[in-house]
C-alpha cells in the first residue's frame, strides 16, 4: 500500500470515530482511544458498571472492519478453555482421532471482545495470558502452539481485579478506560429519545481488515518520534515516580506505539505533544489514581494547564455541593444556584472556552480541556434540572 493508501486508511477511520461519537453520548474519547488501542496493536480494557454500552461500542467498531474475524465472550469462572479455543470435535473423537475445531473462536480472531475479563478461570487462564502476550494458543493434544490472527483484545469489567491471577491479566492490558453513566442530564433525555422515535439509518463508514493491518505493522511504526517527544516522556515519568506512581519499563516502551497511532489516527507523519494525552488511560492502576496522571499529562500537553485543572477543581467541588444538598426544598436549591453555583458555572465556561482558543491558536492539544469543557456543561445541566426543576429536554438550548 502506499502513502495515498494509508491516508485514506487514516481518513476512514476518523470518519468511523465520527459516526460512532455521534450515535453513542459523551463516549467520544472512549472510541478514540479504542481505535488508536487496535492501531498499535494492545488491548483496551473498559472499566465501569453494566449498562453503559461498552459491548456494544465494542460490535459496532469492530463491524466496521470489512473481512475482520470478530469473537466475543462473557467469562465466568467456570469458563472452559476449549470453549473460548476450540471445542473438541466429537465425530473424530468417535472416529479414534482428537481434535479441536477453532473456526468461530478466539484462535481465528482478527479481533476480541472479552466481557468480564477478570472472571478468567483458572484452567484457562495460561491460556489467556499466551493469547493476550504472544498471540498464540496451545492445543489441547499438545504439538506446536497456533499463531493466532489477533490484532488486538477490547475487554470489560464492572469491576477491577481481585487477585494475583487475574491482576496478570490486567497488567497484560495496555490502555484502561473508565465508562460511567451518561452525566449531562439533555444527552441522558437524548438518549430517552432515541429509544422510541425512529431515525435515519446513520452512515457507515467501513475500512477493510487488509487496510487495517498495513496500517498496524507499516504505516504506524513508520510515524516518526522526535527526540523532544522521548524527552518529555522522560520528564513524565519522572514526575508520576515523585507522586509514587510507577509503571514498568515494559508498559513505557509500549506506550510509544499508542502515541504513534495517535499521531496516524490524526494523519501526521510525528507525534507532538497532543499525543501525549493518550497517556492519561496507561499509566494509572486504580481509578484512584487517575486524577493525578492526567494532571501530569495536561501539564506536558498544554504549558497553560493549571488553570483549566483549578478549574476542573471547582466544577468538581459544586457537584459534590449539590449532591450535599439531595433532599433540601426548590427554595434553598435556588438560592444557592443564584448566590453561588450559576455565577461560577459561567465564568468556568467562559474561561474554558477562552483557554480552548489559546491552545488551539498555539497548535496544542485540546483534548483534556473538552474533556473538562464536559465535565462543566454536565455539572450546569444537573444544577439547571435537579435545583431549578427545568426540563431536560429544553436544557440544551440553555448551554
Amino acid at each position: 500500500m502506499g502513502a495515498q493508501d494509508s491516508q485514506d486508511t487514516a481518513t476512514r477511520l476518523r470518519a468511523i470515530g465520527s459516526e460512532l461519537s455521534d450515535r453513542f453520548y459523551e463516549r467520544a474519547d472512549v472510541v478514540r482511544i479504542l481505535m488508536v488501542t487496535l492501531l498499535a496493536g494492545q488491548h483496551s480494557l473498559m472499566l465501569g458498571p453494566p449498562g453503559t454500552a461498552k459491548s456494544e461500542m465494542a460490535r459496532e467498531l469492530t463491524g466496521r472492519i470489512e473481512g475482520a474475524a470478530y469473537w466475543e465472550i462473557l467469562l465466568s469462572k467456570f469458563t472452559a478453555p476449549t470453549r473460548m479455543f476450540g471445542p473438541i470435535d466429537v465425530a473424530a473423537l468417535a472416529r479414534g482421532e482428537y481434535r479441536q475445531i477453532y473456526d468461530g473462536r478466539a484462535t481465528t480472531a482478527h479481533i476480541a471482545f472479552i466481557d468480564e475479563i477478570f472472571k478468567c478461570s483458572t484452567a484457562a487462564l495460561n491460556e489467556t495470558l499466551g493469547y493476550l502476550n504472544e498471540r498464540i494458543y496451545h492445543p489441547e493434544s499438545g504439538g506446536e502452539p497456533i499463531r493466532c490472527p489477533l490484532i488486538g483484545a477490547i475487554t470489560a469489567s464492572n469491576e477491577l481485579p481481585s487477585g494475583e491471577d487475574t491482576a496478570a491479566i490486567y497488567d497484560r492490558l495496555l490502555v484502561r478506560i473508565e465508562v460511567g453513566y451518561l452525566e449531562d442530564p439533555s444527552n441522558f433525555a437524548a438518549l430517552v429519545r432515541s429509544a422510541v422515535s425512529r431515525t435515519v439509518a446513520p452512515a457507515r463508514t467501513t475500512v477493510e481488515l487488509r487496510a487495517l493491518q498495513h496500517a498496524v505493522s507499516e504505516a504506524v511504526p513508520a510515524v516518526d518520534v522526535p527526540d523532544a517527544i522521548v524527552d518529555a516522556v522522560c520528564t513524565l515519568r519522572a514526575a508520576l515516580r515523585r507522586k509514587e506512581l510507577v509503571a514498568s519499563d515494559r508498559r513505557w516502551r509500549q506506550v510509544v506505539g499508542l502515541l504513534q497511532a495517535s499521531a496516524y489516527l490524526d494523519g501526521r507523519p510525528a507525534v507532538t505533544e497532543t499525543d501525549l494525552s493518550v497517556l492519561t488511560h496507561v499509566l494509572w492502576d486504580s481509578p484512584a489514581q487517575r486524577p493525578a496522571v492526567e494532571r501530569e499529562v495536561l501539564h506536558l500537553v498544554n504549558p497553560d494547564a493549571k488553570e483549566a485543572l483549578d478549574l476542573a477543581d471547582t466544577i468538581d467541588e459544586l457537584e459534590a455541593q449539590l449532591d450535599a444538598m439531595a433532599g433540601q426544598s426548590r427554595e434553598a436549591l435556588s438560592d444557592w444556584v443564584i448566590k453561588k453555583a450559576h455565577n461560577k458555572l459561567a465564568m468556568a465556561g467562559k474561561r474554558l472556552e477562552r483557554l480552548r482558543e489559546e491552545a488551539a491558536g498555539a497548535g496544542r492539544s485540546t483534548a483534556a480541556i473538552d474533556r473538562i469543557t464536559g465535565r462543566q456543561r454536565a455539572v450546569r445541566a444537573r444544577v439547571l434540572t435537579e435545583a431549578l426543576g427545568m426540563d431536560a429536554s429544553t436544557v440544551q438550548a440553555q448551554l
